[in-house]
């Protein structure tokens, strides 16, 4: 199967009439999402949270084991 990335699909404007539509308009909202998703991930500040998240779990979990 070829892979078209980020290739135009093509739907009618306003209606979709199939399943085969429904499907396809379906992925095209999933793909816009995840690459929103991607781009934010390079953001310093969103992998710095990240990180610190991370520490404040690794805290809690040691917490929780001198009880």
């Amino acid at each position: 199967m070829a892979r078209h990335r980020n290739g135009n699909w093509n739907l009618p404007d306003g209606k979709v009439e199939t399943w085969d539509q429904v499907q396809v308009a379906v992925l095209m909202d999933i793909r816009d999402e995840l690459q929103k998703l991607n781009r934010l991930m390079e953001c310093s500040n969103v992998r710095a949270g990240f990180i610190a998240l991370q520490r404040i779990d690794k805290r809690l979990a040691k917490k929780v084991k001198l009880r």
